[in-house]
């Protein structure tokens, strides 16, 4: 019913920029809240961002001041802009979105930051 693409992980050294982008389509309004979340090697899966009707947002405590979350309407994408990216970022970032009540999850993108 949603089909959710992430995109734009890859390695980055401490201090670096990266910019994430999942594209949604199939059953989903525009106004859907979607977020962020990130999965650590062992860990649990954690909330990250999210951006919901009239673009109001949440972050994270561990990315606040950090990352931004935007969201095109017109192209059903929303982005996650990452700065100064420390090694504890370092996970498969996963799209999110809630659709009547469901959630729904992209395949994750691996965003590794080393030096």
């Amino acid at each position: 019913q949603v089909q959710l693409v992430e995109s734009g992980g890859g390695l980055v050294q401490p201090g670096g920029s990266l910019r994430l982008s999942c594209a949604a389509s199939g059953s989903i309004f525009s106004y859907s809240p979607m977020g962020w979340y990130r999965q650590a090697p062992g860990k649990q899966r954690e909330f990250v961002s999210i951006i919901a009707t009239g673009s109001s947002t949440n972050y994270a405590d561990s990315v606040k001041g950090r990352f931004t979350i935007s969201r095109d309407s017109a192209t059903n994408t929303v982005y996650l802009q990452m700065h100064s990216l420390k090694p504890e970022d370092t996970a498969v970032y996963y799209c999110n979105a809630i659709v009547d009540g469901k959630n729904y999850w992209g395949q994750g993108t691996q965003v590794t930051v080393s030096a």
